[in-house]
């Protein structure tokens, strides 16, 4: 893969993705671990950052390679923060107790039977949404994308992706408030 980069004289030259690694592959590395804070996350979120690279590089014309490869490494990581901080909340409520019994593979009973539970009433609700609104959703909340990586990736526009989550939430808050 090519992409073309201004160099000193204003003339555009190919620069080949291998060149760019090789070029920046430290720098982004210590930035990426700057915005993340650990080597682990940094290293999968380097790798995760040239493959958007490669991808964007097969479908359109890239003038500044290095510029839009600290950029693609910027969503990335912040995609990360997202995704660790919303997996966080969904295991805030646990008690110390409840997580002694989870790593001692013995959880209480009662709330692994709630737990089940609230989480199976979560995809029924989810599973009622029409199809659009799911997918957006799923890709919002679940996997943690941006809404205006959800708007680009299914050729929707910002503004609708908002409006399928807002009635994908209202959705899932009106079936918990509903008793069993």
């Amino acid at each position: 893969m090519r992409a073309l980069e201004v160099s000193g004289a204003g003339i555009m030259q190919p620069i080949s993705i291998d060149a760019l690694h090789r070029s920046e592959s430290v720098k982004l590395r210590r930035f990426l671990l700057r915005l993340l804070g650990n080597s682990a996350d940094a290293a999968d979120a380097h790798q995760e950052t040239y493959l958007r690279m490669l991808a964007a590089l097969s479908r359109t014309h890239i003038d500044q390679p290095s510029a839009f490869l600290f950029q693609i490494a910027n969503n990335v990581a912040l995609r990360m923060r997202n995704r660790q901080r919303f997996e966080s909340t969904l295991f805030q409520d646990l008690s110390d107790a409840d997580l002694a019994g989870i790593v001692d593979g013995h959880a209480l009973p009662e709330r692994q039977a709630i737990a089940r539970q609230e989480l199976m009433r979560l995809a029924a609700a989810v599973d009622e949404l029409p199809p659009r609104c799911r997918e957006v959703f799923l890709l919002a909340r679940i996997d943690g994308f941006a809404n205006g990586e959800v708007a680009a990736r299914l050729g929707i526009s910002r503004n609708m992706v908002e409006k399928h989550l807002i009635k994908a939430l209202l959705h899932c808050r009106r079936r918990f408030s509903d008793p069993l």
